[in-house]
C-alpha cells in the first residue's frame, strides 16, 4: 500500500479525538503518517476556562501538553504553527513556517466569539474563548479592583467595581459564578467591602440557560438572584463603550468590564479555505463529516455544520466535538482499509452548568440534580474524559487542582480537602509508626525474647538470637488459623498460637475474609512461606517510614497490613492506633525531613522524560 499522509488541524476536543483514534488504528502500519497541527503545544480544556479567568485555578490546571496526551504515539508528528492556507487542488496545508502534503485532511479548528457586529465589542469587551482570553481577563479584573480601591469618586468607583457578563449560556453563567466566589478574596486583598462589587448578567432573550430544562434553569436563576447577581433579560446590548454599555431600551450601565459570551461562530481563518459555509461561518459537511464538494476533506467539532434534523445542526458541545472527531477518523480508516463508512449519529447524555465551585445544576441521562450532586457529577464527567483519552497523569492532576490545591474553600467540599498545611508536624508520627513496624518485624525475625534484650546501640543479642523460636525458624505455622493445623497438631496448638497475640478486636474472622485467606494460604506449607515473607515486608515499611522514602506507598502498605490483621483476628486494641496513624501519614509526610523531598521530584522527572519525552513550547516534525 502506498504511503498515506493524514493531516489534522486543531488539537481541541474534536481534533484530539480524531488523532487518537487514527493513531491507535494505524500504530503498526508504517505507511500511515499522522500530523497534528495546532497553534499551541497544548490542549485546552475549554469548558474550564472560567476557572482560570475567575482566579480559582492557574492556567496549567486546564492546559495539557500534547506530548503527554499522545504519549508513545510514535506515528503522530506534532507541529506547533499557524495554518495560513489550504490548497485543495495540490493537497497541501501551508503554515507560517512550513507546508504539509496530505492525502486526508481533518479540519477541527473550532470556533471563536461572535459579536454579531455589535459596536465596541472588539475594542472594549473581553471574550472567553482561549487561554489568552482567560489570562487577559483575569489580570484585568485584578488590576481594576486594585485601582478602584484607591478611587474616591463614588460614581467612578462603582463603575469600576461593576462586572457585566453578556450572554446567559453556559460560559456566561459559569463565568459570573466564578466572580461571585472570587469577589470576597478580591475585596479582602484590596481592603474594600465585598458588597461594593456588583455582578450583572445581560441577556437578549426572555429566558436564560436555554439549553437546560426550564425547571433546572429556574433553580440556577433563583440561586444567582439569592446571591445578589442581577439578571437583565430581554436586554440586547447595542453598544459597548470603554466605561459603559448601552442596552436596546436606551439604558446605560456604567462598567469598566464587559465579558462577551453571547455567541460562537466558526474560526474565521477558514474563510480563506474556499469551502462552502452555512450559519455563523460553519463549514458544511455530510453525514460522514466529509466537506461538501471536496474529496478526502473532513470537518469536525464546532467548525462543522451538519443538520441532524432539519434546521438543527450538531450542537457546539464537547460530546458532539468528540463524536464528530470519531466519525471522521472512522471514515478515513474505512476509506483506507476498504470498509463501509459510518454515518454520524449524535448521542448526547445531558447538560451541566456550574455557578462557582460549590453549586450547579445538571440534567444527565434523565436525572435532574442541583447543588453538591450536580457539581460532583460534573467532576466525574471531566474525569471520565481523561480516562477516555487515556491520560491517567492529567486525571491525577485534575484531582489535585480541583480538590487539594485549592484556596478560599472554592470546591464542593468547602476546602476540607485542601492540602496547604505544613507536613512538618507529621514527622514525629512518621518516626513512631516506622519504629512500630521495625520493632514488630524484629520480634518476628529474631524472636521476642531476644529482641527485648537489645539495648540501644548493642545489637549483639540479635546475632545469637536465631537459635530461639522465631517466625523464621518455626517449623509449623504460628498463625492462629484452624484450617492450617494438621490432625496431629490438634486444636490445642491453634489455641496456643493464638495466645501470642493480644486479645483481638474480632473474636474470629468474618466468613468472607476466612474464604479469602483460605485461597491465599490453603495449607501449612504456603502459610510458612507467607509467614517468613511478612516480617521482611514489615521491616521494609518501617525503614521506609523512618527515612521518609516512598512514604505514601509505605503508609498504604501499613494501613493494608493492619486492616488484614484486624480481620484475621490477630490485632488487639492496643495496636489499633497505628491504622488511623498510617492513614494520616498519606498526606505526603515524607516531604518534611525525609528522602521523598529529594527522591520523588527526581523520580517524577526521570519517569516523565522516559514515558512522555520532554514537553516543549514548540513541536516540529
Amino acid at each position: 500500500m502506498p504511503k498515506k499522509n493524514i493531516v489534522v488541524i486543531g488539537a481541541g476536543y474534536a481534533g484530539l479525538s480524531a488523532t487518537r483514534k487514527l493513531a491507535k488504528r494505524f500504530k503498526k502500519d508504517p505507511d500511515i503518517n499522522i500530523t497534528l497541527i495546532d497553534r499551541h503545544s497544548y490542549h485546552t480544556m475549554m469548558t474550564e476556562l472560567h476557572e482560570v479567568a475567575g482566579g480559582r485555578v492557574e492556567p496549567e490546571a486546564v492546559q495539557y501538553d500534547l506530548r503527554r496526551l499522545l504519549n508513545r504515539k510514535k506515528n503522530v508528528d506534532l507541529v506547533t504553527d499557524n495554518v495560513t492556507n489550504v490548497d485543495h487542488d495540490k493537497k497541501i496545508v501551508t503554515t507560517e513556517n512550513g507546508s504539509y502534503a496530505y492525502d486526508y485532511l481533518v479540519l477541527g479548528m473550532g470556533g471563536e466569539p461572535n459579536d454579531f457586529g455589535t459596536p465596541g465589542v472588539k475594542e472594549n469587551g473581553f471574550t472567553l474563548w482561549s487561554m489568552e482570553d482567560a489570562v487577559r481577563l483575569r489580570h484585568h479584573i485584578e488590576n481594576t479592583v486594585q485601582k478602584a480601591a484607591l478611587v474616591r469618586d463614588p460614581q467612578k468607583r462603582k463603575a469600576m467595581l461593576t462586572f457585566a457578563v453578556c450572554g446567559s449560556g453556559f460560559t456566561g453563567i459559569e463565568m459570573v459564578g466564578e466572580l461571585l466566589e472570587w469577589k470576597d478574596r478580591l475585596a479582602k486583598d484590596n481592603k474594600i467591602d465585598a458588597d461594593e462589587i456588583s455582578l450583572i448578567v445581560v441577556e437578549a432573550a426572555p429566558t436564560i440557560l436555554n439549553m437546560l430544562d426550564r425547571k433546572d434553569a429556574a433553580k440556577a436563576e433563583k440561586y444567582m438572584v439569592k446571591k445578589g447577581i442581577k439578571i437583565l433579560k430581554d436586554s440586547p446590548i447595542v453598544e459597548v463603550k470603554e466605561n459603559s454599555i448601552t442596552l436596546k431600551s436606551g439604558e446605560s450601565i456604567a462598567t469598566h468590564t464587559l465579558i462577551w459570551t453571547a455567541g460562537v461562530q466558526a474560526n474565521s481563518d477558514t474563510a480563506e479555505f474556499g469551502m462552502e459555509a452555512a450559519r455563523a461561518g460553519r463549514l458544511v459537511a455530510n453525514e460522514y463529516m466529509e466537506a461538501k464538494g471536496l474529496e478526502n476533506v473532513y470537518v469536525i467539532g464546532d467548525l462543522v455544520y451538519f443538520e441532524e434534523e432539519e434546521g438543527k445542526p450538531t450542537p457546539q458541545i464537547v460530546e458532539a466535538a468528540e463524536q464528530t472527531g470519531h466519525t471522521a477518523a472512522a471514515n478515513i480508516i474505512a476509506e483506507i482499509t476498504g470498509k463501509e463508512k459510518h454515518a454520524y449519529k449524535g448521542a448526547y447524555h445531558g447538560f451541566m452548568v456550574s455557578i462557582g465551585a460549590r453549586y450547579g445544576v445538571a440534567s444527565v441521562m434523565g436525572l435532574h440534580m442541583s447543588g453538591f450532586f450536580a457539581m460532583l457529577t460534573k467532576h466525574m464527567v471531566n474525569l471520565y474524559y481523561f480516562f477516555g483519552i487515556r491520560s491517567g497523569y492529567y486525571a491525577c492532576q485534575y484531582i489535585l487542582h480541583e480538590f487539594f490545591h485549592i484556596k478560599d474553600k472554592r470546591n464542593i467540599f468547602r476546602g476540607h480537602l485542601s492540602r496547604y498545611g505544613n507536613v512538618l508536624w507529621s514527622l514525629p508520627l512518621r518516626l513512631y509508626v516506622g519504629w512500630f513496624w521495625f520493632s514488630e518485624a524484629m520480634d518476628k525475625i529474631f524472636g521476642n525474647d531476644v529482641w527485648s534484650q537489645v539495648k540501644l546501640f548493642d545489637w549483639s543479642p540479635l546475632f545469637k538470637g536465631l537459635g530461639q523460636e522465631s517466625w523464621l525458624t518455626a517449623t509449623t505455622s504460628k498463625l492462629p488459623f484452624e484450617w492450617l493445623m494438621s490432625a496431629t497438631t490438634g486444636a490445642s496448638e491453634a489455641t496456643e498460637s493464638a495466645t501470642e497475640f493480644a486479645t483481638p478486636i474480632f473474636s474470629h474472622m468474618p466468613g468472607w475474609f476466612e474464604w479469602i485467606m483460605k485461597i491465599m494460604m490453603p495449607n501449612e506449607d504456603v502459610a510458612l512461606v507467607m509467614q517468613k515473607i511478612v516480617p521482611f515486608v514489615e521491616l521494609a515499611i518501617g525503614l521506609a517510614l523512618v527515612v521518609g522514602l516512598f512514604t505514601w506507598l509505605s503508609s498504604v502498605g501499613s494501613a493494608g497490613f493492619l486492616v488484614m490483621f484486624v480481620f484475621s483476628a490477630m490485632l488487639g486494641w492496643d495496636k489499633f492506633w497505628a491504622l488511623p496513624a498510617s492513614i494520616a501519614l498519606m498526606n505526603g509526610a515524607g516531604r518534611a525531613f525525609g528522602l521523598d523531598y529529594y527522591f520523588i521530584p527526581w523520580f517524577q522527572r526521570k519517569m516523565g522524560k522516559w514515558w512522555y519525552g520532554t514537553p516543549r513550547s514548540i513541536y516540529k516534525p
